[in-house]
């Protein structure tokens, strides 16, 4: 195992430099905070993720769930770290005092989530699919359902899960069939399966609390007849006491990674009595879920970039401890041996992992930041768009990019990184369910191009531009930083070509031709988004070697300045072929049938 995961070192840069949290105290929610109570909270997370967490990680992976008498058993850490989250306050922690919570703003969640996701995803994901679950709880439930269920989620002494995807049906969540039948006596019986439900069965908990989609019985078919419903294991007696509640664990599925969670199939209904409450509007339930699956996306880039960033730490230290070869123009074979970390490709794998890593949790911030913004700041509409517009590349390029950082990861470590001494091939296998989760990568292209390009005849999508536009103003004041400031500006205006080019399509009534290529532009505009990240960085770093005194210690700061030049030299200059490729008239993947095939 490694000995560092992730670094305490970049979360403060990010916080305290980058971003600047300290300037959330100004609203009133906020006032009883300083950087000293932001500190002790991630201190606080570290501890618990040093101790708990990573001593667990493989172990977890070793130890897989098993199903058996329709009970799910779970690794014991489980247990322990759901208490130990419920009594530290976690599961709450940015809601208000008067419920227990701790009024934190959401990027310091953010940053110890990101902590936890590395030290180890699997555990933590338990807390936040809770924590997902008991928002939409408190967003749209009544006073009753937040009493009888928000202290025992907020405990950590039940869980919560989202629970949407049925057998057949997958991501198209319009044609689900489970249904739900009014009794008039303030519940409806559900009757249906649900496949795929993270945490959906556990005996680290005394209860599980589903958030469930069905169809009312009658409702119009579509995503315009979905409601959404708490459904729990065990559900409330008249005298106080529990009791089942019809909601069955069918079996867990066998997974390539992301083993220390089980994956559960549920059956509702099948003894006729399974009792669920409608939670906000009938008929409005995906709009509601959708509170929690924008949360949900951000949490799976979040654990991406928590794994990237684990597996980048584990790499650097066998690339720094490894001797193997010599420098290139060192001819003398009696020389010693120097560390991998001294061979160019070691440095570009290295830095690879570096900007996806740390290019993706800056890209994350900045949407916490804009959350906090939207919340509390004069700016309402802006922020909001500018969140909504950001979730599916957030979501997106950290899973997608993890891929094969930690893919790169193995490769550094060679055959020892295929083999389970070492963690990375286990990085490599947890981070492949990310660019499924929540909305395969095809969703999230459709999303993007679909509806967050054209929304609001595209005001998102001009203030996103304005936003980049603005880093670049900063860039601008700096010589060396020109060179990408300038490369930067380029890629915007041919962002706008390739938009413009897409919408044409659009206009004309060619709906396959205008999707056909969606992941492409969103692969396209994540690039840009993150290059703006590490141009944001950079300027921050050329500031403060500005007027740094000439015997500080400058190599942060230059690693940052490297990794943002390596970013640009290697990946934003990828935009040029993309675009050629968005900008086609031939969308042969519309055109081709399907059965050319067929052999």
């Amino acid at each position: 195992m490694a000995e560092k995961y992730f670094s305490r070192r970049n979360i403060d840069f990010l916080l305290n430099e980058v971003f600047e949290v300290n300037s959330l105290t100004r609203f009133p929610y906020y006032a009883d905070h300083n950087d000293l109570t932001f500190k002790m909270t991630l201190d606080t997370a570290q501890k618990i993720a040093d101790n708990m967490m990573y001593p667990v990680f493989k172990e977890m992976d070793r130890q897989a769930p098993v199903w058996e008498d329709g009970k799910v058993k779970v690794h014991p850490a489980v247990k322990e770290f759901m208490k130990e989250q419920g009594k530290g306050g976690w599961i709450n922690v940015d809601k208000p005092y008067e419920v227990g919570g701790q009024q934190l703003p959401s990027i310091i969640k953010l940053m110890a989530g990101l902590i936890f996701s590395a030290a180890n995803y699997s555990l933590s994901v338990y807390t936040a699919l809770t924590m997902g679950a008991a928002n939409l709880i408190f967003t749209f439930g009544t006073q009753e359902m937040k009493d009888q269920y928000l202290p025992g989620m907020y405990s950590g002494e039940w869980q919560g899960t989202m629970a949407l995807t049925e057998p057949d049906v997958g991501s198209s969540l319009g044609d689900l069939t489970t249904q739900a039948e009014d009794t008039g006596k303030g519940y409806y019986l559900i009757k249906g399966k649900k496949i795929f439900i993270s945490a959906g069965n556990s005996d680290a908990v005394d209860n599980v609390i589903h958030m469930m989609l069905a169809r009312i019985k009658g409702a119009p078919a579509g995503v315009k007849g979905i409601s959404l419903f708490i459904v729990p294991e065990n559900r409330y007696r008249e005298d106080g006491g529990l009791e089942y509640n019809d909601v069955a664990c069918g079996g867990i599925e066998h997974k390539m990674g992301y083993r220390g969670s089980p994956i559960c199939q549920l059956s509702m209904g099948e003894e006729g009595d399974c009792r669920g409450w409608l939670i906000g509007e009938a008929g409005k339930g995906l709009a509601h879920m959708f509170t929690m699956m924008n949360e949900e996306r951000l949490n799976v880039g979040m654990g991406a970039t928590g794994k990237v960033t684990a597996a980048y730490y584990a790499s650097l230290e066998y690339a720094r401890q490894r001797l193997q070869g010599r420098r290139l123009m060192e001819k003398d074979p009696n020389t010693r041996m120097v560390p991998i970390i001294e061979h160019p490709d070691i440095k570009r794998l290295l830095l690879f992992q570096r900007a996806v890593a740390e290019g993706s949790l800056s890209l994350l911030a900045q949407l916490f930041m804009y959350d906090e913004l939207a919340k509390f700041g004069d700016e309402k509409e802006k922020y909001e768009l500018l969140l909504d517009f950001l979730v599916p590349i957030a979501k997106t390029y950290p899973s997608e990019m993890g891929i094969l950082t930690c893919s790169a990861a193995i490769q550094i470590l060679g055959g020892y990184g295929y083999c389970g001494d070492f963690p990375v091939e286990q990085y490599y296998r947890d981070i492949r369910i990310d660019p499924i989760h929540e909305g395969t990568t095809g969703i999230q292209g459709m999303d993007m191009l679909g509806r967050k390009v054209v929304m609001k005849q595209g005001k998102a999508f001009n203030l996103f531009i304005e936003e980049v536009s603005q880093t670049i103003d900063q860039a601008l004041i700096y010589d060396e930083l020109s060179g990408m400031a300038k490369q930067l500006q380029e890629n915007l205006e041919r962002l706008k070509v390739v938009a413009g080019s897409l919408l044409e399509w659009a206009m004309q009534g060619k709906t396959e031709e205008f999707m056909a290529d969606s992941v492409l532009f969103l692969e396209f505009i994540g690039i840009i988004a993150i290059a703006w990240q590490w141009l944001k960085q950079a300027v921050v770093c050329c500031d403060k070697l500005k007027n740094m005194p000439a015997d500080s210690n400058i190599n942060f700061y230059m690693g940052k300045i490297y990794t943002a030049r390596y970013f640009f030299e290697y990946e934003l200059s990828k935009t040029v072929s993309l675009a050629v490729r968005l900008t086609s008239k031939y969308k042969l993947t519309a055109e081709m049938p399907a059965s050319c095939f067929e052999e």
